[in-house]
């Protein structure tokens, strides 16, 4: 894999590839599964997280333009999704949980087939399909009756057929489902290259939140069909407890007992001290943009702690939140 994908027709293709979303709502029979969803996406890879139920794959259709939009908005690439389905659909690459192969047809056929699908001429959409497989690892299967595929080569072959039109948003429905770690690790490869050094826009929708950690920069949590909550993977902690480790040398027992004015847990791991501190007590912080307590007032009184008593401190940072701890966090709480 040489990581080679050209563009189908690049001096076409409208340059804003924005999505917004005003006011969405849905239901079915008159039950609610979407309520009031507004948001809107440049690029980047976006985690589509939230419990069964939540709303998920309903959104997802709803971008998509798979269902009618009884009440908002949605529009892709400036293109209304109510009106414009078919232009705006051209701009996104759909892979479903399941589905996608079709028996009896070559997986070059296939994905050939799709791009035909999706507007390619007849000869346009073959060197497309040849393109996308040799990029998502298929070259030398892709004359194989699609159904004869493994688990792993089917996910690939389902990421080419979302390829092969160039779209500028991916839509991937848990797309390591099923997947051994070795074929999970190469299906995120091929997605984070996409969003990380291809510039598309991708929308990841799992239950796998080690997933969404590896190639997403940002997620939208739905909880009860409503959007709870918009923020970086990598955001500060919401919570005003927090850890941070501590490593270093001195006079032990007069640094523990400094913590102890601050009114800190302490535990040890070996030579590292994990350090908790209710962020709140140390004067009511002031939070960043996103809601994060800032990690510096920790930091800060535990060094003016460790200067007070002596204690030589060779690390000192805050233990990493999770994005399960965030996710449990705000779905639960």
């Amino acid at each position: 894999m040489d990581g080679t994908v050209t563009k189908v027709n690049p001096a076409t293709a409208p340059r804003d590839a924005r999505i917004r979303v005003s006011s969405l709502t849905f239901a079915y029979a008159r039950r609610p599964v979407l309520q009031d969803v507004s948001f809107g996406l440049e690029s980047g890879a976006i985690g589509l997280l939230g419990p069964n139920g939540s709303g998920k794959t309903t959104l997802l259709r709803c971008l998509l333009g798979q269902v009618p939009l009884p009440a908002g908005k949605v529009e892709v690439a400036g293109l209304d999704m109510a009106s414009q389905a078919r232009r705006a659909r051209a701009r996104l690459g759909w892979m479903p949980e399941r589905g996608g192969v079709i028996p009896g047809m070559s997986g070059v056929g296939l994905v050939a087939y799709l791009g035909e699908l999706s507007g390619l001429p007849s000869r346009d959409a073959m060197q497309r399909a040849h393109e996308v497989l040799h990029y998502v690892g298929l070259a030398d299967e892709r004359y194989r009756k699609c159904e004869d595929y493994s688990q792993g080569m089917k996910q690939r072959l389902k990421l080419a057929q979302a390829l092969v039109h160039d779209p500028a948003w991916l839509f991937l429905d848990e797309p390591t489902s099923g997947l051994d770690p070795r074929g999970r690790v190469a299906i995120l490869e091929l997605i984070r290259d996409l969003a990380w050094n291809k510039g598309l826009g991708v929308i990841l929708s799992t239950h796998l939140l080690a997933d969404v950690e590896s190639v997403c920069r940002e997620i939208l949590v739905l909880r009860e069909g409503r959007l709870l909550a918009r923020q970086d993977v990598d955001g500060n902690a919401r919570e005003p407890r927090q850890v941070f480790e501590v490593e270093g040398f001195g006079d032990e027992d007069a640094f523990a007992a400094g913590l102890q004015r601050l009114e800190a847990q302490v535990t040890h791991q070996n030579r590292l001290w994990l350090v908790t501190l209710d962020l709140d007590r140390l004067g009511h912080p002031e939070k960043d943009e996103q809601g994060g307590y800032r990690a510096e007032v920790g930091t800060g009184a535990i060094l003016e702690i460790a200067a007070e008593t002596g204690f030589a401190l060779r690390r000192l940072r805050r233990r990493p939140v999770t994005l399960a701890e965030e996710f449990y966090h705000l779905v639960e709480g």
